[in-house]
């Protein structure tokens, strides 16, 4: 009988625990589209995998008559689960209790799921739904993010962090996302600022609205905060899923292999992708399907620093990541962004096995007073930093153009690209014909009868002097010029023969990026 009452109240306990805030706070969570917290964990996990823990904590702040409210959990729900088969951790803040404000045991929990992550070696998944710090807490909340914080950096590298923001993200809560490796917003629901609109007005007078502020477009187009940009919650939860299934689970695991698909050759024909003239524009994003299993691709920051793309494919099963200027965009440059985008990106598959395979078509960095005095140096340098010190396999085609120094930064042989293929097309030099033969035959020109048609002709000799890949070639720059149709097989070869290769560092503890 004992049993049976201790099983009763049990049962109260945990009925009381998992209403949260409460039907009230509920209805008004969802009556602006957004899921409850544990509907969020259920809609990304497989079915009945979920096993939440820590469903008694309690808040233990006494001031501001702290003492007299019972906070359900805490405000956040904490647990692990399955995604396609695979085991991971996963937190989600429950904007229903105290909206979702981050005290000491809030953090506690927190943290606990992450060291209980860090330890089984598993995917960290946190879903961002809070109003900030608990101020009733005062530096106890402080402390709590400062946790955190300390935890998202040791597990960097070390196992998969992935940020959800499904509501409000404000303060000093920002910092967690911005440490882990992959953030999600949803357009109309992700807020993200340090500070908000009502600070800026009292402290600056400039008005602004939250969406304008810090929403879901800002981050994923403007400050490049955000990798993923999604509709709704569910769609956002399904590229989720399809992210997982690229990456392994920590850094001593490659991803699963897939079988092995033929690119779909009728819808992308990489022989036409590329314009004769090579001053046209084309989506490189097409000669990677051209390229990839079943020529699918699965872009990371589509909508930011656009002339560079960055994402995930498959060759013969295998996940590999893709570093490519976009001649659509920009003309394909390097600049501050791409170049902040791109290092970020090769840092990640090198902490995660992933081999990558860069395609270059680029007239250089982008020339101007606004990149220049934006550091253009020190983020460009950023990716041959990247680039220098990843050990992965590294392969590299060059398309079309490869001028300057965007042709080293860009996985050339000089960073120690385990292969380096060019197309025909390929051109390498210092800049492009038309600069070139302006500086190096100025005074020829400026003193012929005609100059015009000497300038035309000394483009045209410099053009068959360095517009083609033939003079690399010949230093050894470059490993093999090839046909575009003969691109996938080279590839594939490449990353058969380098998948075993082996770099001995420089014994250090650890370099200076120009972060």
């Amino acid at each position: 009988m004992a049993l049976k009452q201790k099983t009763i109240d049990l049962k109260r306990r945990m009925r009381d625990a998992l209403q949260g805030g409460g039907s009230k706070a509920i209805k008004k969570q969802k009556a602006i589209g957004k899921l409850t917290a544990r509907e969020r964990i259920l809609a990304l996990l497989d079915p009945n995998t979920f096993h939440e823990y820590d469903l008694f904590v309690e808040h233990a702040a006494k001031d501001f008559d702290m003492d007299k409210k019972y906070l359900p959990g805490d405000g956040v729900v904490t647990g692990t689960g399955m995604i396609s088969g695979h085991p991971i951790c996963i937190y989600a803040q429950d904007f229903t209790v105290a909206g979702g404000s981050l005290g000491w045991m809030h953090a506690k929990k927190i943290c606990k799921i992450m060291d209980h992550a860090l330890k089984l070696k598993v995917p960290l998944i946190g879903i961002n739904d809070s109003g900030g710090a608990r101020i009733q807490e005062g530096v106890n909340s402080l402390a709590g993010y400062g946790e955190i914080f300390y935890r998202n950096t040791q597990a960097s590298g070390v196992i998969p962090q992935i940020s959800v923001i499904l509501g409000p993200c404000a303060g000093g809560a920002v910092y967690s996302p911005a440490l882990t490796d992959f953030v999600w917003v949803v357009d109309k629901i992700s807020k993200m600022f340090i500070t908000g609109p009502e600070v800026i007005k009292t402290t600056i007078g400039e008005e602004i609205s939250m969406e304008d502020l810090g929403g879901a477009k800002v981050h994923a187009e403007i400050s490049g905060n955000a990798h993923f940009y999604a509709e709704t919650e569910q769609a956002c939860f399904d590229q989720i899923k399809e992210l997982i299934s690229y990456i392994p689970w920590n850094n001593t695991k490659k991803a699963d292999a897939f079988p092995k698909k033929a690119p779909r050759s009728r819808t992308y024909k990489l022989e036409e992708i590329i314009p004769k003239d090579p001053r046209q524009p084309y989506d490189v994003r097409d000669v990677i399907k051209a390229i990839s299993d079943d020529s699918e691709f699965f872009e990371i920051q589509e909508r930011f620093a656009a002339n560079i793309v960055i994402g995930f494919s498959r060759l013969n099963g295998e996940t590999v990541g893709y570093v490519a200027n976009q001649p659509a965009v920009l003309a394909g440059v390097l600049d501050v962004d791409s170049s902040d985008k791109a290092a970020r990106f090769v840092r990640y598959c090198d902490a995660f096995n992933i081999p990558l395979i860069t395609l270059v078509d680029l007239p250089g960095y982008l020339p101007g007073v606004d990149q220049e005095h934006a550091g253009v140096i020190r983020h460009g340098a950023k990716l041959l930093y990247a680039y220098s010190e990843a050990t992965v396999p590294k392969l590299t085609v060059i398309l079309r153009k490869a001028y300057g120094g965007g042709y080293i930064a860009m996985c050339s042989h000089h960073l120690k690209a385990d292969f380096v293929f060019a197309w025909p097309t390929a051109e390498i030099a210092v800049m492009g014909p038309e600069g070139a033969a302006n500086i190096i035959f100025r005074n020829e020109i400026k003193n012929a009868e005609n100059p015009d048609e000497v300038r035309k002709q000394k483009i045209k000799e410099y053009k068959q002097k360095y517009a083609n890949p033939y003079v690399a070639a010949a230093y050894g720059y470059i490993h093999a010029v090839i046909e575009p149709t003969e691109t996938r097989r080279m590839l594939i070869h490449g990353l058969e023969i380098s998948k075993h290769k082996e770099e001995i560092p420089y014994e250090k503890k650890h370099g200076v990026p120009p972060f």
